[in-house]
């Protein structure tokens, strides 16, 4: 059992994760609907146990995130990547595969209070993460390696700083996507 509660959005989530073979609490948010009990709820969770944040990778599940981790500093993260989290015409959790959610997991990052300014816009645009055709695409992929999810260029560096990246993972991450182009160029 995760020692930890997840809190997600809603009961599919929580249906998809059992369903994955994942023994653990949860609490849904219901959307961004929070109420106050909820809030209490995850409070005490995140108190007694520590919560794990696992939000669907689109835009209602960033601001939830957000306003959770505002609450919650000390909150761990979860991220499943977009590419994974598409099935059916829907975005999300319960969409995920049981791989993909689990993989998820295995990748929980925790924020840093006192984040190490270790990179700097310069690594991003460098790497093609930034001000390429390709950029997007390619900060998908490295977020999904290194398990803090996908965002902007801006939001993208403050996750490499905030979660505790180190430079070996990011070398490797990225020296893992280069293999996946040169692959596809041939």
């Amino acid at each position: 059992m995760i020692k930890e509660v997840l809190v997600v959005e809603g009961r599919s989530d929580v249906a998809r994760i059992q369903a994955s073979g994942i023994d653990a609490d949860m609490i849904t948010t219901d959307g961004f609907n929070l109420r106050p009990d909820t809030i209490r709820q995850i409070q005490y969770a995140y108190e007694k146990r520590g919560i794990i944040i696992l939000t669907d990778p689109d835009s209602a599940g960033e601001r939830i995130r957000k306003y959770l981790t505002e609450r919650f500093p000390d909150a761990k993260h979860a991220f499943i990547p977009r590419k994974d989290a598409i099935a059916n015409g829907d975005l999300g959790v319960e969409q995920a595969s049981p791989e993909a959610i689990r993989l998820a997991l295995e990748k929980t990052r925790c924020a840093v209070y006192e984040p190490e300014e270790q990179f700097t816009m310069a690594d991003v645009v460098l790497a093609d993460l930034n001000g390429s055709p390709e950029a997007a695409d390619r900060r998908a992929a490295v977020g999904a390696i290194l398990g803090i999810g996908y965002g902007n260029a801006k939001q993208f560096l403050k996750r490499l700083n905030h979660y505790g990246v180190t430079r070996a993972e990011w070398e490797e991450a990225l020296a893992k996507i280069e293999e996946v182009d040169d692959s596809e160029r041939r």
